[in-house]
């Protein structure tokens, strides 16, 4: 069995004979050992794209990264595909039940994107996790991600999932961390200013593809799907990750107040603007006093309605309604070049 010691000799050897070349090192979180040495190779002649580092997990998950890369490294996340990636071969409606991973979105059939999908869940608990030092009961993560299915797209109360789980609030948050850090779920910040009202300090949580989402849900169609209680929740979760997937230098919350102010996304653009974007699965949708009043609490440049379809209009208080396709191919592309 080769020694930690031995796949450094063996790594420098191989790189230093590189130094004119771009080297790509593929599953870097299961060699975490290599950080150190790359640091020193860096340090000794720093050349921009010399190394190119990918791997299935954050740097917050892999020991050691960040202390031994600190200042060194760039981070980018190349998420699955958003809908503007794939429109010409896919509808939104598919994209949205079958999620955004390429085995699962292309699958010839319902059935393998539903295998691809446990498969990808179980090797990410039962291989990736071990590999990376961390001893988590499989069984028990699984049945945390079906638990999570009733937390989507709502505030995320520790002690309930505690409860539920039978399990303390350390070990939940650990959970999320290992979840999070594995890109399977997204915490949504909430958005605080000095306005005198109690706000919500909760983050929203959402598992971040709806496909792996429909598929923890046992839905076999998008049929399924619209007939399920789940489907409001899913459909906010969809578009606020594809916003953030197509989205740079922008920042996104949430705001909510105890009185009933809310919105379910605050966007700073890059420009500095300010958006407040309800996502509704209506075509004609109802909007909430709670919204107007978090538009008179945040005063935002922007008001906006994210539907799945139909017309785009201005209702007479300037909230524009539009549908998701329109809003990503035309006013989103506009709002981040601006």
């Amino acid at each position: 069995m080769t020694t930690d010691r031995e796949v450094l000799q063996n790594a420098e050897s191989f790189l230093q004979g590189q130094a004119d070349k771009c080297v790509i090192i593929d599953e870097v979180q299961q060699m975490p050992v290599l950080f150190s040495l790359l640091r020193a190779l860096v340090d000794k002649e720093r050349m921009p794209g010399r190394f190119l580092l990918l791997g299935s997990a954050s740097p917050d998950l892999i020991r050691q990264s960040a202390n031994s890369l600190a200042g060194r490294i760039s981070y980018i996340e190349l998420t699955p595909f958003s809908w503007p990636e794939v429109q010409s071969r896919v509808s939104w409606q598919e994209h949205w039940f079958r999620g955004g991973f390429p085995d699962a979105l292309f699958a010839d059939l319902p059935s393998r994107t539903g295998r691809w999908l446990d498969n990808f869940v179980a090797t990410f608990v039962e291989r990736d996790l071990r590999a990376l030092g961390y001893q988590v009961a499989a069984p028990t993560l699984r049945r945390f991600l079906q638990m999570l299915l009733g937390v989507h797209g709502n505030l995320l109360n520790m002690s309930d999932l505690s409860r539920s789980m039978g399990i303390s609030q350390p070990t939940v948050l650990a959970y999320l961390d290992l979840l999070e850090g594995g890109f399977l779920i997204r915490r949504l910040q909430p958005y605080f200013i000095n306005i005198g009202k109690r706000l919500v300090k909760s983050p929203k949580l959402y598992l971040r593809d709806s496909g792996m989402l429909h598929r923890l849900a046992r839905l076999h169609s998008f049929n399924d799907l619209q007939t399920n209680l789940l489907v409001g929740a899913s459909w906010e979760g969809y578009v606020v990750e594809q916003l953030i997937r197509t989205a740079s230098d922008t920042e996104f919350y949430f705001y909510r107040t105890q009185a009933g102010a809310e919105c379910d996304l605050f966007v700073i653009r890059p420009d500095g603007k300010r958006a407040c974007i309800e996502i509704k699965y209506a075509d004609v949708p109802v909007l909430t006093k709670g919204f107007y009043a978090s538009v008179a609490d945040l005063n935002p440049d922007d008001k906006v309605v994210i539907v799945p379809q139909g017309r785009t209009f201005t209702t007479k208080e300037g909230v524009v309604v539009v549908p998701l396709s329109i809003f990503l191919n035309e006013i989103w592309p506009q709002w981040m070049t601006t």
